[in-house]
C-alpha cells in the first residue's frame, strides 16, 4: 500500500453507528404471542467476539436494543452494549468519556513475528578487497559477526556508530523479544533496524522487511484501531522509509509521488493542529520532506525544479517565520552554480556573508566555489588556502582545495592536504566515500605506482571504516 492511499484512509474514517432504529408506529400488538416475540427481540445479548490476526478482539454486529436515542458520531472508539436485565423501558446510554492523549492498550503480536526478518550476510566488500590485496599478517581484524550481547545500547549507538551490522541484529533480537503491547518501543526498534540495513547498503532486504511491516499494519482490525495506529503511533520516519522503497525498486518518479503525498500530509496536519508545538513539528517535517525531494531532483539532474522547490524556504513570506539558515542558502547557491545561473548564486552568497552568525570558513568556501564557477582559479586557491591554514584538518576544505589545485596542476600539494585531513580524523574521513574517491583519483594522476598507494589507502581505512562502505571509491577491482 502506498503512503498516499494510507493518507486517504486516514482522512475518511467510516461513520460507525451500531444502533439500528426502526419505525414502531405501525407495529401490531394484537396478540400475546406477537407481544412475547417482540419482547424477546428487544432483549439485549452480549456480542460474540472473534479473534483476528492482529491479536485484538472485535465485536460482531449483533442485534442492538431498540428504542434508544442515536448517539453522537463515534470516531475514536467502539462502545459495546452492556449486559442488562430484561426491560422494555428505553435504554439509557452512558456518556462517552472524553478522548485523552493516553495510548490505549493494544496487543499486536504481528509486529514481532520473526518471519518478518531476513538474515544478514556476514561478509562485506571491504573484507573481499583485504583478502585479495593485503597479506594475511598485515590485515586488520574486522568483526563481521554482528555480536552485540557484550555491549549495551548506548555503546552501540554512541560509540560504535559505524557498526551497523551489530545494530541491525540487536534491533531484530529486541523486536522479537518485546512485549506485543509495547507498540512505541517496537516502532522505534523497527526504525533502527531499517536504518541499519540502509547503511549496510542492503537495500533489497530493507525494502522487503519494510513491506512486511506495512503489510501487517494494513491488516490490523478493526478499522478504527488501524487508523489510530497509523495516524497516532506510527513514526513519521517509518513513513519516509516506506516511501523510499520505491526508489530502491528503481522507480524515481514513483518515489517523488510518495514524497509529495507526505508533503501534502504535513501541510494538512500543520493547518489542522491546535497547539504551537504540533504546528512547528509538522512544519519541520514538511521542510525535511522538501529537502529530500530536492536531493532526488538533483540526482535526476533537474536543477530548475530543485531550486524552485527550495527557493520558498530562502524567502519566507510569513513575518513569524525564522530566517533561512546559512547552510540552506549555501546549498541553493550551489544548485544555481551547477545549473549555470551565476547571478542568482552570487545574490544568495552575498546574503550569507551579510549574516553576522556566519563563520569565516563558510564565507571563504562560498567565495572559492563562486570563483571556480567563473574559472577564476587564483581567487579560489587564495580563499581555500586561507581556510586550510585556519583549520588544517577540515576534510571539506581539504577536498575542495585539492580539486582546485588539480585544475592548476598542483597535484602533490592537493594530495598532501587530503592525507593530512585523513590522518587527523580517520574515523570520520575514512567513511566519506567522495573524499576517498578523489584521493584515489589523485594517486592515479600523480604517479605510475598508484596501485601501491591505493593499497596503502585500503589498509589505512580498513581499521576505521565501518560496515557498508562502498569500496568502488577506492578504485580497486574486486575481481
Amino acid at each position: 500500500m502506498s503512503t498516499s492511499s494510507l493518507t486517504q484512509q486516514h482522512d475518511t474514517e467510516p461513520n460507525i453507528n451500531p444502533f439500528q432504529l426502526d419505525d414502531t408506529d405501525d407495529s401490531d400488538s394484537s396478540s400475546e404471542a406477537e407481544a412475547e416475540a417482540a419482547s424477546e427481540r428487544l432483549e439485549p445479548r452480549p456480542p460474540a467476539l472473534q479473534s483476528v490476526d492482529s491479536g485484538l478482539m472485535s465485536p460482531q454486529r449483533e442485534d442492538i436494543p431498540l428504542g434508544s436515542t442515536p448517539p453522537p458520531p463515534i470516531t475514536s472508539r467502539v462502545i459495546f452494549p452492556q449486559d442488562r436485565k430484561k426491560d422494555t423501558s428505553p435504554v439509557q446510554l452512558q456518556p462517552i468519556a472524553p478522548v485523552t492523549d493516553e495510548v490505549p492498550a493494544l496487543f499486536l503480536p504481528g509486529l514481532i513475528n520473526p518471519s518478518l526478518f531476513l538474515p544478514i550476510p556476514n561478509s562485506d566488500q571491504l573484507s573481499i578487497l583485504l583478502n585479495k590485496y593485503i597479506a594475511p599478517e598485515s590485515r586488520p581484524q574486522r568483526d563481521l559477526t554482528g555480536t552485540w550481547q557484550h555491549s549495551d545500547v548506548p555503546t552501540l549507538v554512541m560509540k560504535m556508530t559505524n557498526s551497523w551490522r551489530a545494530l541491525a541484529k540487536m534491533s531484530r533480537d529486541r523486536i522479537v523479544d518485546s512485549s506485543p503491547d509495547d507498540i512505541v518501543l517496537i516502532f522505534e526498534l523497527w526504525h533502527l533496524r531499517l536504518t541499519s540495513l540502509t547503511r549496510l547498503r542492503l537495500f533489497n532486504q530493507a525494502a522487503a522487511e519494510c513491506n512486511n511491516l506495512f503489510a501487517v499494519l494494513r491488516n490490523i482490525q478493526p478499522d478504527l484501531v488501524r487508523i489510530y495506529v497509523l495516524d497516532s503511533l506510527l513514526p513519521f520516519e517509518l513513513e519516509v522509509t516506506y516511501a523510499r522503497t520505491r526508489y530502491w525498486a528503481g522507480d524515481p518518479y514513483g518515489y517523488l509521488d510518495e514524497l509529495y503525498a507526505l508533503l501534502r500530509k504535513c501541510k494538512m496536519c500543520s493547518k489542522s493542529a491546535t497547539s504551537a508545538t504540533d504546528i512547528e513539528m509538522w512544519k519541520e517535517r514538511a521542510v525535511r520532506v522538501g529537502l529530500i525531494m530536492a536531493s532526488q531532483l538533483l540526482e535526476m539532474k533537474d536543477h530548475t525544479a530543485a531550486a524552485a522547490l527550495l527557493l520558498p524556504l530562502c524567502n519566507p513570506t510569513s513575518p513569524d517565520a525564522p530566517p533561512p539558515s546559512i547552510e540552506l542558502l549555501s546549498a541553493v547557491a550551489r544548485i544555481y552554480m551547477d545549473s549555470g545561473d551565476i547571478e542568482s548564486a552570487e545574490q544568495l552568497i552575498r546574503r550569507v556573508e551579510n549574516d553576522p552568525s556566519c563563520d569565516n570558513t563558510t564565507k571563504e568556501i562560498n567565495r572559492a566555489l563562486l570563483a571556480s564557477a567563473r574559472l577564476d582559479w587564483k581567487t579560489a586557491v587564495e580563499n581555500l588556502r586561507s581556510a586550510i591554514q585556519r583549520e588544517p584538518g577540515n576534510p571539506l576544505v581539504a577536498n575542495n582545495l585539492s580539486v582546485v589545485l588539480l585544475s592548476t596542476g598542483n597535484l602533490q600539494e592537493g594530495i598532501h592536504y587530503m592525507e593530512t585531513a585523513l590522518r587527523a580524523s580517520p574515523g570520520t574521513v575514512g567513511n566519506v566515500e567522495p573524499f576517498l574517491f578523489n584521493l584515489a583519483t589523485l594517486y592515479e594522476l600523480r604517479t605510475a605506482s598508484n596501485f601501491d598507494k591505493k593499497c596503502g589507502l585500503l589498509l589505512e581505512i580498513a581499521e576505521w571504516a565501518g560496515d557498508g562502505l562502498r569500496t568502488n571509491c577506492l578504485k580497486l577491482p574486486q575481481v
